[in-house]
């Protein structure tokens, strides 16, 4: 049945294709979800795989956009927790079946039915989007609205691992990558009260890497210098999608350290199981997060006055933004105002 509303978005075609006005009737609003008036959407890599059909399950026309911020403008009739008015955020995920084990334990993101907000619909580069009420997550006071869209997605896969870790503020972290996922871990991790190792392939980035809060930085593709740091850190957060040197980065982790990997690296990871088991180490992924975790998170950022470093595009520049993005200019994240 249509609702007769109509939302206005932008949308590609086909795959690869620039964006172009695209309106849509969204249906009747469910009666657990709430409607949303973007007032700003982030612009994530992951906009650009699907896109692209990289992952090749994009349905097309598609709308991207998974890192809206903006204010409800109408409750389902079963939504809890939730009033016109307020403003919230979604990412990469929009709802979950709310009854199985993992969402009745906490983790709504594992849920076996979990709704991606871009994946099978179209998502937030639009005037409005639909979220279950779960997973619009409240702004606390503080956190700027302008800027706090990537937070729902870069923010939390890189937020996530230091909570599902335990990490500690005594620990030693490294951070592979200084960009849209590395900078906000770094600024993460600084706050945490961790010791910070910056890795980057740009010689260019070390003084950025230092003033987001890095104590040290090392080049990912010197081997020297990765093995003069041989079994000191506790953890390192790959953040890139790219293949590495597994191996140095593996003996650079101390006893009981883990190797975690949220960049989407596409290629097989070569690992030799004695080069974990001797020192007890570990291999891990994760995606985004829960939205307990979420607001955990924006509460900390609030908190530490923490917000991504962003640069801002018009909706209706909407390709140039994109454009700005596959270039490798963004400096560290691109935020649409609608």
């Amino acid at each position: 049945m249509s609702s007769g509303a109509q939302f206005h978005a932008w949308a590609a075609k086909g795959q690869g294709q620039a964006l172009e006005a695209f309106d849509f009737d969204p249906g009747p609003l469910g009666d657990e979800e709430v409607e949303i008036e973007v007032e700003h959407c982030g612009i994530c890599h992951s906009d650009l795989s699907m896109i692209d059909n990289e992952w090749g399950f994009t349905r097309y026309p598609f709308v991207p956009g998974h890192e809206a911020v903006g204010r409800v403008v109408t409750v389902g009739a079963r939504a809890k927790g939730l009033k016109a008015g307020q403003r919230v955020g979604v990412g990469w995920n929009r709802g979950s079946c709310m009854h199985c084990h993992q969402c009745i334990g906490g983790d709504h993101h594992l849920c076996g039915s979990v709704e991606g907000t871009i994946v099978g619909r179209h998502g937030a580069f639009a005037n409005r989007i639909r979220a279950h009420w779960a997973w619009a997550i409240p702004l606390p006071e503080g956190l700027a609205a302008a800027d706090a869209g990537p937070l729902f997605c870069g923010g939390i896969t890189v937020f996530s691992p230091i909570v599902i870790h335990g990490i500690k503020p005594t620990q030693r972290v490294g951070v592979v990558g200084i960009g849209g996922l590395g900078h906000m871990a770094i600024r993460f991790l600084d706050a945490w009260g961790c010791e910070v190792t910056a890795f980057t392939s740009s010689e260019k980035k070390r003084d950025e890497a230092i003033a987001l809060g890095a104590d040290h930085v090392v080049p990912s593709t010197d081997s020297a210098a990765l093995a003069k740091i041989a079994g000191s850190l506790d953890l390192i957060l790959v953040t890139v999608n790219v293949a590495l040197d597994w191996q140095a980065y593996i003996n650079a982790l101390a006893p009981r350290g883990r190797l975690h990997v949220v960049g989407a690296v596409l290629e097989p990871i070569p690992v030799s199981i004695f080069s974990l088991m001797g020192g007890q180490k570990s291999l891990s992924s994760s995606p985004t997060g829960s939205p307990a975790t979420i607001a955990e998170m924006l509460a900390f950022c609030a908190h530490h006055d923490i917000r991504p470093q962003t640069e801002h595009f018009p909706m209706s520049k909407v390709n140039d933004a994109l454009q700005h993005l596959r270039d490798g200019k963004a400096r560290y994240r691109i935020v649409l105002d609608v």
